[in-house]
């Protein structure tokens, strides 16, 4: 697993010459219907396990929580069950919206 800043998130996902990630909000669904990065892909921490066979092991993924401790959860054991492609998002949603989109919503 490798670690990812917002700023770096924003400079890749503006990369027109990058695949672009997938991004895996864990969060809970209050959580995500609050604030979410466009085109977030929704799967509650407690339902990795039973969902991640609809993930593809080798796509680029970052893993998004609210201050990135879920989301290094969600990532670790999802590199214990073969995903090598992993990325944790330093300080989750809230580091976003604090660094790249200060309008998003804040909790």
């Amino acid at each position: 697993m490798r670690y990812l800043t917002p700023s770096q998130l924003s400079e890749w996902l503006g990369d027109g010459s990058r695949t672009k990630p997938l991004l895996l909000d864990v969060r809970e669904p209050w959580e995500f219907q609050l604030c979410h990065l466009e085109g977030s892909v929704h799967v509650p921490m407690a339902a990795i396990p039973l969902r991640k066979d609809e993930l593809d092991p080798a796509q680029e993924t970052v893993v998004i929580c609210h201050h990135g401790a879920r989301s290094f959860q969600a990532a670790s054991y999802l590199e214990r069950n073969g995903f090598d492609n992993l990325y944790n998002l330093e300080s989750g949603i809230d580091g976003w919206a604090r660094t790249v989109d200060p309008a998003m919503a804040k909790y």
